[in-house]
């Protein structure tokens, strides 16, 4: 498989599987992180190289890319969960899930798709989430964005119909990683990283569907539902309430992590503490009207 493959979120998880996938396959990769200590990590464990990247920032797409070339494959992985209900989400938390696991994907496709088309091929995998067919409680921001992406890729799919640019879109359910770490999980359907990975791997490979189920038998669930009574999918919905079983605080260091990634808080300006408009200004500075 002698061609590059760039996959965003690279350093953990699904992107770190699949960046493993890829290099057994002989492909060159690239992983993309924002944390670079994990990222020089993760490629020193795959052979891949390693780059910093915002997903949240058109401009470190721009470096990304301007470093390593339009990729054969650009694997848009990063993504971010905050447990908690829609209210008791903070406005910043839920900018924060907007802003990487949609607007991450939408930078990324903006900056790598003009060369892909240019050059009459390539393949875009962005990783969704089961939760973006299946509206999940206590997920109402990352269900949106999920929601978001699967529609994007729907339609970016048939707008580049013939192009030669592929676009694809796979749905995990819940996965074996740090963002599930302390959910309640018990009786759900579950996968690791590496069947993740395979999947994406052999839709490189052999082509496919724009939408992809990890695993393949819950692609027909979104389809169930709509003949399933209601009462039954509430009662579904409200057996994924339970609380969080994080007895080794593995879900407090992954939403510390998160919430790393706020912008910094400015300092209260002490109410004694004079502002700019309340200090005193020379007799002959001009003032503006």
């Amino acid at each position: 498989m002698a061609f590059t493959v760039a996959i965003t979120g690279g350093a953990r998880g699904i992107g770190l599987a699949t960046a493993r996938a890829f290099a057994g396959a002989g492909a060159k990769v690239a992983i993309g992180d924002v944390d670079d200590e994990a990222a020089a990590a993760a490629a020193a464990q795959t052979g891949a190289t390693a780059h910093v990247l915002d997903v949240r920032d058109p401009a470190s797409f721009a470096t990304f890319f301007g470093t390593i070339g339009v990729p054969d494959v650009l694997v848009n992985n990063a993504g971010v969960a905050h447990g908690a209900s829609f209210l008791d989400t903070s406005d910043e938390l839920r900018a924060l899930q907007i802003d990487v696991n949609l607007r991450g994907v939408v930078n990324g496709l903006a900056a790598v798709l003009p060369g892909m088309v240019a050059r009459g091929r390539g393949h875009v995998i962005n990783v969704a989430s089961i939760a973006g067919r299946i509206a999940l409680p206590n997920a109402a921001m990352y269900t949106a964005t999920k929601f978001a992406v699967v529609g994007l890729t729907e339609a970016v799919a048939a707008e580049l119909h013939g192009s030669g640019v592929r676009i694809s879109a796979v749905l995990p359910t819940f996965v074996h990683t740090q963002m599930t770490d302390g959910l309640p999980l018990r009786g759900v359907p579950t996968v690791d990283p590496p069947d993740v990975a395979r999947a994406i791997l052999r839709l490189v490979r052999r082509g496919g569907p724009a939408v992809v189920t990890v695993p393949r038998w819950m692609g027909g669930l979104p389809r169930l539902a709509t003949f399933t009574p209601q009462m039954i999918i509430d009662a579904i919905r409200h057996s994924s309430t339970r609380p969080y079983e994080d007895r080794d605080q593995r879900r407090a260091a992954y939403e510390a992590r998160v919430r790393g990634l706020l912008p910094p808080t400015p300092p209260r300006r002490s109410e004694a503490e004079p502002t700019p408009d309340d200090e005193p200004r020379p007799i002959d500075e001009p003032t503006d009207h």
